[in-house]
């Protein structure tokens, strides 16, 4: 055993993949958390987890697998536990003779392979994979999804229950209902669902999940449960369960093995019964690059640019769901150093930025956007990010900071880059104070990414080119997906952002003093050089990012 820890150690050294130092880093963080060299390594982001899996194959002699291309029997799944598989991130795959077959992320993991041997009765033959690949196949195998249906059938009616945490391993004593909740949510946590809806009807109560920006239907459960549902959901939340007439909000938080989700709940009274929402937020996956979030090269110099700023206001627009906190949380995580002091007030505080000061509104306690805002100006900030900008006082005091030396970030609710200048001066906000605060407009939406698994090319018909204003004379490749496992048959897996960047030059300053109508605004900044949403979809389209319908869902007609 020993030898061949010496061994991949020694190889990775060797290899030139870490320095003694890393590994000595890795030991000692394995020490702490009784986790495999391996696993340390992943945990502590030393080595990418595509080169360390690569360095497994190649060095070390074990067979990567790619789990997609793989049909396993129920047999072969059924010879390893659940708890252990998502325990050890394993996957059976196949059984010859004596010897079981596995993918792993750490083939070097005795004790999951002691394990493994115990529970199946087999030898065990490591294979390689990626984490997110088995984490897909268990979900697919051990029917996670599948166990709703069967779950709901087995509970009859039943007494509110109370269990107060939510322990993710669900053991057989566990309450039904608990264990039903539990599931939903794990079940929307693999399938990377933003939002778990619960809705009473007439018939039952329907559950949907939101994936990649659309609803879709997911189980039902008869109307007898419903109470005990929104109960348990309540409690966790910490809710008043007595008060089902009029809407209230709450949070917890779950802590699965990979990851830590904070769950924001909504309730709300309809005719059948309240309605639940429950906002699933990982912790660990809003800190993107600005290179990560969909910006074309363009764009992203654009946009560099005008966050270099000692001052101005920067306004981030776009509806509901289209991405807006993660821009503005990128663009602080590139700005933020030791020598800015950032500050944030926030509705609510989604996610803990390092090295940023941040609060949240409390209407309660009258702390609102405006008078919060006033007092972070006392604190003396360099950067300020304002939530939203929701009324007439909020907006004068975000561009008075602005005006005064600050470097300003906020959202509004408009249609496009242009409408957020427009916008403010309907709002009440005097022209000329626009036109001197504003340093730049982005809108932005999120569009569907294709697949990557089941991606084919097709040469688009001419009036589908003349509907986009291309060029009909040249010949293009648009991609689709055409649906698979792994997208769940429909063509699209993940999210990328389209943006329209504005920058407020002269030209659109003496606009804006006019009040010259939003068309004429526009057509001065395209003239400057910007892309519109729909050219920079269309853009997306042509490098088979995504395609031509998702866009011309996302954007309106220009």
């Amino acid at each position: 055993m020993v030898d061949r820890s010496k061994s991949l150690r020694e190889s990775l050294i060797k290899s030139g993949l870490l320095s003694e130092d890393q590994i000595k880093i890795a030991i000692e963080e394995g020490r702490k958390t009784g986790e495999t060299l391996i696993k340390s390594i992943l945990k502590k982001s030393l080595v990418e987890e595509d080169t360390l899996i690569a360095f497994l194959e190649k060095e070390m002699d074990f067979p990567r697998v790619d789990l997609s291309s793989y049909l396993v029997d129920k047999k072969i799944v059924n010879l390893v536990p659940y708890a252990t598989a998502r325990k050890y991130k394993m996957m059976p795959l196949f059984k010859v003779g004596d010897v079981l077959t596995v993918a792993m992320v750490d083939p070097f993991d005795i004790l999951a392979l002691d394990e493994v041997r115990t529970k199946s009765k087999c030898d065990v033959e490591p294979m390689v994979a990626t984490s997110k690949d088995i984490e897909q196949a268990i979900n697919q195998y051990y029917g996670v999804a599948g166990s709703v249906e069967t779950l709901i059938k087995s509970i009859g009616p039943v007494e509110e229950e109370l269990a107060p945490t939510v322990p993710m391993g669900a053991p057989v004593e566990e309450a039904p209902i608990a264990k039903l909740v539990n599931i939903l949510i794990l079940r929307a946590v693999l399938e990377r669902a933003s939002d778990v809806h619960m809705e009473p009807t007439a018939e039952n109560v329907r559950i949907r999940y939101r994936v990649d920006g659309l609803m879709h239907d997911v189980s039902t459960a008869p109307l007898y449960l419903h109470s005990a549902i929104a109960t348990r959901i309540k409690v966790l939340a910490k809710m008043d369960i007595a008060e089902s007439r009029v809407p209230q909000d709450g949070r917890f938080e779950l802590k699965t093995e990979e990851k830590d989700i904070d769950i924001r709940v909504s309730s709300y009274p309809s005719i059948y019964g309240e309605s639940l929402v429950m906002r699933l937020l990982d912790k660990g996956s809003v800190l993107f690059g600005l290179d990560q979030l969909g910006f074309s090269k363009n764009n992203l110099e654009k946009f560099e640019e005008s966050i270099k700023r000692p001052y101005g206001i920067i306004l981030v627009t776009g509806p509901t769901g289209s991405g807006k906190t993660t821009t503005l949380y990128a663009t602080l995580n590139h700005i933020v150093t030791p020598e800015k002091n950032i500050m944030t007030i926030e509705d609510p505080v989604e996610y803990e930025l390092p090295g940023i000061r941040q609060s949240q509104i409390n209407p309660k306690a009258g702390l609102e956007f405006a008078n919060a805002l006033r007092s972070i100006v006392r604190q003396d900030p360099d950067v300020i990010l304002v939530g939203e900008i929701r009324d007439l006082e909020t907006g004068r005091v975000a561009i008075q900071a602005a005006l005064t030396g600050h470097l300003v970030f906020s959202t509004l609710h408009t249609n496009d880059a242009v409408g957020t200048l427009t916008r403010l001066v309907d709002m009440g906000i005097e022209p000329f104070l626009t036109a001197s605060s504003v340093a730049a407009a982005i809108a932005q939406r999120l569009v569907r990414t294709i697949c990557s698994r089941c991606k084919i090319p097709f040469t688009p018909p001419k009036e589908v080119l003349e509907k986009v204003a291309l060029d009909t004379g040249k010949e293009y490749t648009f991609y689709q997906g055409k649906g698979c496992k792994n997208c769940r048959g429909t063509g699209y897996k993940g999210r990328t952002g389209i943006f329209e960047i504005l920058l407020v030059d002269d030209k659109i300053r003496e606009l804006i003093l006019k009040k010259a109508p939003a068309i004429e605004i526009k057509q001065a900044a395209v003239q400057a050089g910007m892309k519109t949403l729909r050219d920079d979809g269309i853009l997306k389209v042509i490098e088979g990012i995504t395609s031509l319908d998702e866009v011309m869902r996302v954007t309106q007609l220009d």
